[in-house]
């Protein structure tokens, strides 16, 4: 169903503004890049906000907390939270794409799913790792 789907990439909004946040103390050379990744979330939790009230539905609150894949304790750990963060976003609005037919929330999924691939290959950039840009974000390798 729609709704529910939205929800799940709503969830990794919320997740992703959470870790923003908690990684700002750790990449402070990166303190653009990261108010840019912070505004661009805001701006989709709102957006998403909207649609679900739209549709009749409460939009879910963010959790307290978020745990990341692995402890961050430093620059590096904090990329790798972002990278993960942006991935799960992706996924979350890949799920958005197979469920919907609905011409306006295709191509706002498609753009979140868009902005999200982008940001987790500036981020993997920035660490060094190779490849900086994976294929088909938004699916699970392995």
């Amino acid at each position: 169903m729609n709704v529910d789907a939205v929800q799940t990439a709503l969830g990794t909004e919320h997740a992703a503004l959470w870790t923003y946040g908690m990684v700002s103390a750790f990449l402070g050379n990166q303190a653009a890049a990261v108010a840019e990744g912070v505004t661009a979330h805001r701006a989709r939790r709102d957006t998403t906000e909207r649609w679900l009230r739209d549709q009749g539905a409460t939009p879910a609150p963010p959790a307290a907390a978020y745990l990341p894949p692995s402890p961050v304790s430093d620059g590096p750990s904090a990329l790798a939270a972002l990278v993960a963060v942006e991935q799960d976003t992706c996924a979350a609005w890949r799920g958005v794409l197979e469920r919907t037919d609905d011409p306006a929330l295709r191509t706002s999924a498609l753009e979140s799913l868009t902005a999200a691939a982008v940001r987790a290959t500036r981020w993997r950039k920035v660490a060094g790792a190779t490849p900086a840009s994976i294929t088909m974000p938004g699916v699970a390798s392995g």
